[in-house]
């Protein structure tokens, strides 16, 4: 198999997850709609480091409304894509931005340690967050988040990570609302996010 086709396998795979994810969520909310108060699926606690080498954890998220991808730095495609998208809402909450959050988590703490989160998040808005910490923290991460990630050999020695590749919305108790959608204009990204703050 050729190396693009490894690449465009990955990127299918990915977006397969990410879909399966989403109706299993859309599934989840709408059997509990009506129901009363339903205890979210995704979610929950989480004790990492962040890019400044200092933890945090997810009662240090609570009180505002935050953004949570999973992703890799040594990702080619999906990972920046969608952190230059969220970089765009945080621009356009404009002053809004230090009321909400926004929170990168990697999938693969083997390469990616807090200088290098640092290094790789100089790239996007200074309201994105990253975190890392060992292999036990960071699978405990993904499973609160119901995220799928996977290592995946190359040819040369190298790997590259298969993941869930989703936004969540978290509200200001932590609790997961909905996927968030970034296929629109920041602006109306901006203002859905807005309503929770």
């Amino acid at each position: 198999m050729t190396a693009r086709a490894s690449h465009i396998l990955l990127i299918l795979s990915a977006f397969l997850s990410g879909l399966v994810l989403f109706f299993g969520v859309v599934l989840f909310v709408g059997q509990n709609a009506g129901t009363g108060p339903a205890v979210s699926a995704i979610g929950g606690p989480f004790n990492l480091i962040d890019q400044n080498g200092k933890p945090i954890t997810d009662q240090e998220m609570k009180g505002r409304p935050f953004l949570v991808f999973f992703g890799y730095t040594h990702c080619p495609d999906i990972c920046p894509a969608t952190l230059f998208e969220v970089s765009e809402v945080m621009r356009a909450l404009g002053k809004d931005a230090d009321k909400a959050g926004a929170l990168f988590i990697t999938v693969d703490p083997e390469r990616d340690t807090p200088a290098a989160m640092k290094d790789y998040l100089s790239s996007f808005d200074p309201h994105l967050q990253g975190a890392t910490g060992d292999l036990k923290s960071v699978e405990a991460a993904e499973k609160a988040y119901r995220v799928y990630a996977k290592k995946v050999s190359g040819e040369t020695g190298d790997y590259s990570m298969d993941h869930t590749a989703l936004v969540y919305l978290m509200d200001k108790q932590g609790r997961f609302v909905a996927p968030f959608k970034l296929n629109r204009k920041p602006e109306e990204s901006a203002a859905d996010l807005r309503r929770y703050l």
